[in-house]
């Protein structure tokens, strides 16, 4: 009998102690706080469930949270990241942002062109390409600055959110699932009296975010405000491909087909003239260009 006994006696504290550990957990459900939930799951785009564990967590503060689940997916995407680098990244887009004289080119790669056509891939990108862009120092002097960045050197660029590049990707491979790559960046900077001027092809309807396949950035000089005709030299330089401005001064190629030099080509928008002619013609003076197709390092290396 008194084994007996005992033995109801300890069931009955375990069965108390079960009790007061899922009222605590009742309690502690039920103080998160709705609206909470609601706005950090907004801006996160994190799952409910952990949405409110990590409120839970952090007694509702918002600030703490998201800074929580920031550091969790994070590592969950380094880790990601590590296991997928071998993967071929064959597909991609060019992002290219542009704010007063400072400009940026960027290439990121992924497995798939599903991903490739993703929302939030291109968002990826173009953050990228503004991130670049900001972190250029002003040139005072005329001319134009012109810096390229291999994978390594964009990896570890700094974010506006105080993380790096290499941070945002990682993130962006934890969330998708897929294999991505920082392939490489350019950013030009232009000192007085030189403007900038982009184009991603396929065209974008969203001139604060263009991205495609392929990607221009002209510099040039005008007495003016940069008319279409300027636009329509980018749209020369993604369609025409030439290797440098060149001048009036260097010999033509035999073929018109096959020129390089920019100012001899035959103008895309209007082969009656050359590029040269449309230059004169609308006082403009080209200083550079830099031309990106997507993939084509992949394919230089094979």
């Amino acid at each position: 009998m008194a084994a007996v006994a005992s033995s109801l006696f300890s069931s009955l504290l375990q069965s108390q102690a079960r009790s007061i550990r899922l009222l605590h957990v009742c309690r502690t459900l039920a103080a998160v706080d709705k609206g909470s939930l609601a706005k950090l799951r907004k801006k996160t785009g994190f799952s409910m469930l952990n949405c409110k564990k990590a409120l839970e967590m952090h007694e509702n503060d918002l600030a703490k949270a998201e800074s929580w689940l920031q550091a969790e997916a994070q590592a969950q995407g380094w880790a990601k990241a590590t296991k997928l680098a071998g993967r071929t990244t064959a597909q991609g887009l060019i992002g290219i942002h542009i704010e007063d004289n400072v400009g940026a080119m960027v290439e990121i790669n992924c497995e798939t062109d599903f991903v490739a056509r993703n929302e939030k891939f291109k968002a990826l990108v173009s953050q990228v390409a503004k991130e670049c862009a900001s972190g250029a120092t002003p040139l005072l002097e005329h001319g134009l600055k012109k810096e390229m960045m291999s994978q390594e050197q964009m990896k570890d660029i700094p974010t506006s959110e105080g993380k790096k590049l290499g941070d945002l990707v990682a993130l962006a491979i934890g969330s998708v699932g897929e294999n991505m790559s920082l392939a490489r960046g350019t950013r030009l900077v232009g000192g007085p009296g030189v403007q900038l001027i982009g184009y991603s092809h396929p065209s974008t309807l969203d001139d604060d975010m263009l991205v495609g396949k392929f990607g221009a950035i002209l510099a040039l000089r005008s007495s003016g405000e940069l008319t279409e005709a300027a636009r329509q030299l980018c749209v020369h330089i993604v369609g025409m491909n030439p290797k440098e401005v060149g001048k009036l001064s260097d010999p033509k190629a035999p073929n018109a087909d096959d020129e390089t030099l920019l100012v001899h080509q035959e103008f895309l928008s209007d082969p009656s003239k050359t590029v040269s002619e449309v230059i004169q013609e609308e006082h403009l003076e080209i200083v550079d260009f830099v031309r990106f197709q997507c993939g084509e390092l992949n394919k230089a290396e094979e």
